[in-house]
């Protein structure tokens, strides 16, 4: 797509015509008949009119007051309004009930036009809108509400029908016309992936309506509606796009979380029953154990314990087992040990901790001799980055739609490793022979910049990534991708904090930092498992303070 200088006054405009064209090109089949309509007749209105509705669509609110539409580069108001009025897109008399009104007036306003219904005239707005709601007050017009008032109030009708098109572009409704800014800028620059038929996630025009269902979904239960009111609202759902699958399991998660927090355990175990959503499964156990059905989490906890999904459901049912075993009445089960890990501890001056305890661990490791950085999850995942950058941005199907993405939508599918088997065996064998260096030098060059799912362009300077180079052993970074290939959404956090390098030795060490009263997290107990088992260098600081801190 073209990049537009925010220079031109109708930047934004352009970019909505590049939306249009997009979607009219790529997404022609899915079209209803009014938004066919609207792509058509929007290229014939005049630019000042084309102005105002792109400015009225990327704010907030459908309700506008005209002397709050001033925009330089449309010029008269009225008369870029005219054809929008005309063709029935901007209702210039809406009807309004309180809570509009209440947005579109300022307080002093709202306070003339009901002098004489408030017994506190004085009150600030909310206040004034509390005793207003309470007289009941029916929708009217603006002239009925306000007879005089010299601003005009218009309604812009089509923000349903433009956040669908929003939709097939983007393939959410999460991201905005901003994404066009930033690039604009040059503050976000993206891959270039090739774009084919096949690649788009919208597929029939009913998977356009059950996104736009799952989005108002996701809205209600963030705006406060019941719970089981939002489970209704997705009966029926049935669709095989993966695209939407992954979303509906996301939301119904969230519900599922939303029940636990209000105690509705039934409810709650419905929802996770009926979720594909990974943690799902270890959701079901624990609100079994927090509702006190004993006998029903010990019995699902062991039949998941016979076959765990990943490295965070078996730790996890590792703890509870034993815990519902003991209230089942049985005897003591012991836990794993884990095998013991290095422990530095450290007793560092406690003006030292204004550093932060990560940098003051560091400076102090690094007087002993040899290089220490501060990188925890950003270097492993930077380095699979540049080495698996094809790989990861190859145009498989459904996984690139659109020209605005950091990384693929199935990044955190189960397959998503699977769909791109070759690829990924290529990339990791350069592991193995040698050339993975020249070849992470090549991508860093040639990608800088560029937004990436794993790579951080901020902390990855030329000297920690030839240091990495001459230090991490190949076989270590290949079980380190391998493990992070299993699970992207989990274990791509949890690394140890800290890194130590001896170049001329070519040699490493992890460091994992606690300061007083912290302990280890679920997910830095997983690496630093995986780290052991596997011969990588890691180990524990344990920091102290010595005398009074400032």
């Amino acid at each position: 797509m073209i990049a537009h200088s925010v220079d031109d006054p109708f930047y934004y405009l352009h970019n909505f015509r590049e939306v249009l064209g997009w979607v009219g090109q790529r997404y022609a089949d899915l079209l209803d008949d009014q938004e066919r309509a609207f792509i058509t007749r929007f290229t014939g209105l005049p630019v000042s009119a084309q102005g105002l509705l792109v400015r009225m669509v990327m704010r907030k609110g459908e309700h506008f007051r005209s002397d709050k539409l001033v925009y330089a580069e449309v010029g008269d108001i009225d008369a870029a309004l005219a054809p929008l009025l005309a063709l029935g897109w901007v209702d210039g008399e809406p009807c309004l009930t309180l809570e509009q009104l209440g947005a579109l007036l300022r307080k002093d306003e709202l306070a003339s036009v009901f002098a004489d219904r408030l017994a506190r005239p004085r009150s600030g707005k909310a206040d004034l809108l509390a005793q207003l709601q309470a007289l009941q007050l029916a929708p009217r017009p603006m002239a009925a509400w306000y007879p005089g008032f010299p601003v005009r109030i218009v309604h812009w009708q089509l923000q349903a029908l433009c956040d669908r098109l929003r939709l097939l572009f983007f393939g959410n409704l999460h991201q905005d016309w901003s994404d066009f800014v930033l690039a604009d800028l040059g503050l976000l620059r993206y891959e270039q992936v090739a774009f084919s038929d096949d690649s788009r996630a919208l597929r029939r025009r009913g998977d356009v309506d059950l996104a736009v269902a799952l989005h108002q979904s996701a809205e209600w239960l963030e705006q406060g509606v019941a719970p089981a009111q939002v489970l209704a609202a997705l009966h029926g759902f049935d669709s095989d796009n993966p695209w939407l699958a992954r979303r509906r399991a996301r939301l119904l998660f969230s519900l599922g979380q939303h029940c636990e927090r209000l105690g509705d355990w039934d409810l709650a175990l419905q929802v996770y029953a009926g979720c594909a959503h990974p943690e799902a499964r270890i959701r079901q156990v624990r609100v079994l154990e927090r509702s006190e059905q004993w006998p029903q989490a010990h019995a699902l906890a062991s039949s998941l314990a016979a076959e765990p999904a990943n490295a965070l459901e078996r730790q996890a049912l590792e703890r509870m087992l034993p815990r519902l075993a003991r209230k089942l009445g049985g005897p003591p089960q012991p836990r794993r040990r884990q095998g013991a890990v290095t422990l530095i501890e450290l007793t560092l001056p406690a003006e030292h901790s204004q550093l932060g305890v990560e940098e003051a661990v560091r400076s102090h490791l690094e007087q002993a001799g040899g290089i220490a950085r501060y990188v925890e999850n950003t270097l492993f995942n930077s380095l699979f980055g540049l080495l698996c950058w094809d790989a990861i941005f190859a145009p498989v199907p459904g996984a690139f739609f659109h020209p605005f993405q950091a990384g693929p939508q199935d990044l955190h599918d189960a397959d998503f490793q699977l769909r791109r088997g070759e690829l990924f065996e290529r990339c990791l064998g350069r592991l193995d022979d040698g050339s993975y260096r020249q070849a992470m030098r090549d991508c860093y060059v040639a990608k800088q910049g560029l937004q990436s799912p794993f790579v951080f362009w901020e902390m990855l300077d030329e000297a920690l990534l030839e240091q990495a180079l001459a230090c991490l052993p190949p076989e270590h970074l290949k079980a380190c991708f391998q493990r992070l290939l299993q699970d992207i959404r989990h274990n791509r956090a949890g690394m140890p904090d800290l890194i130590q390098f001896w170049p001329q030795e070519g040699r490493y060490r992890m460091i994992e930092v606690k300061g007083p009263g912290d302990r280890l997290q679920d997910n830095q107990l997983r690496w630093l498992e995986f780290c052991q088992a596997h011969g990588l260098p890691v180990a524990v600081c344990q920091v102290r303070w010595q005398g009074p801190q400032t």
